[in-house]
């Protein structure tokens, strides 16, 4: 349980960085994605873009 936090917790910090190139290609603008304005900061949570990216990678990997 304890390794699946750290995996989730690891892909919202990279798509939270990744987040202006993976917005070309629809990530980022999926329900349950959310952006807001903290303290003048733009602060972004990819929720549903992480658990889509994390569905891609297990099929991938199942298959390979």
């Amino acid at each position: 349980m304890l390794k699946w936090m750290l995996v989730v917790i690891v892909a919202v910090i990279v798509l939270g960085f990744l987040a202006p190139k993976l917005h070309k290609f629809g990530l980022g603008r999926l329900p349950g994605d959310l952006r807001f304005r903290y303290r003048g900061r733009d602060v972004y949570l990819p929720i549903t873009s992480t658990v889509v990216v994390s569905l891609v990678v297990t099929l991938i990997s199942r298959v390979i």
